[in-house]
């Protein structure tokens, strides 16, 4: 869990760096999308390098599933009778809630985001279109629930993040009593920066700040 989670968080910061070029304008963001798809040309063929980053990211998800569902069956094998109620912190259930429910709500939202962007099913601009063209056609102002959604969803990502990197510290054996609340304030500082860096984006585009 602890290990596909990182390899998951690494890819959300990278992507979310790659989605603030949007700002540098229209021919920084096209080129850094075109950069994904030819880096390593001409050692390698177009898209190789790409193509090996989805297949790791893809097996980091699957695996990140499957270790959330082993670990629920282990957890409920071992204590096949519940806690009493007077002993389940509301900061137990909200962490519990927020991972189990969230998760799936974002493996929605990355199904819808794949179909969008990458497949350009629901996109409103598909091919002949620039990456720069269909990210602003997407989060059009008239096309504002599309925001809204998008933004609920990374805020789940946030909220899953926050909890996640601080159990992921713990799972690795590095949080100790000296420096827990210093691993807090950086599991927080990481979710507050992706969920902030990938909601400007469609933010800006909706309030005509990038057009």
């Amino acid at each position: 869990m602890a290990v596909s989670g990182a390899v998951l968080v690494l890819f959300l910061i990278g992507h979310m760096v790659g989605n603030l070029k949007i700002f540098l304008g229209a021919d920084d963001f096209n080129h850094y999308a075109h950069w994904l798809r030819t880096m390593g040309e001409p050692a390698v063929p177009r898209r190789t390098l790409l193509t090996i980053l989805e297949v790791v990211i893809s097996v980091a998800v699957v695996l990140h599933i499957w270790s959330a569902v082993s670990l629920g069956k282990r957890a409920r094998a071992a204590r096949p009778v519940k806690y009493q109620a007077r002993k389940k912190s509301h900061a137990q259930g909200y962490a519990v809630h927020t991972m189990r429910y969230g998760g799936v709500i974002i493996l929605l939202f990355v199904i819808w985001h794949l179909l969008d962007l990458t497949f350009l099913v629901v996109n409103p601009k598909g091919d002949g279109f620039t990456p720069y063209e269909r990210v602003v056609a997407d989060f059009d102002a008239s096309r504002w629930y599309i925001t809204v959604w998008y933004v609920l969803a990374v805020l789940l990502v946030g909220l899953h993040l926050r909890h996640g990197v601080w159990s992921a510290f713990n799972s690795l054996g590095w949080r100790t009593p000296r420096n827990d609340r210093t691993l807090r304030g950086l599991a927080f500082a990481v979710a507050g920066v992706v969920t902030l860096g990938f909601v400007s984006v469609p933010l800006s585009v909706t309030f005509g700040w990038v057009s």
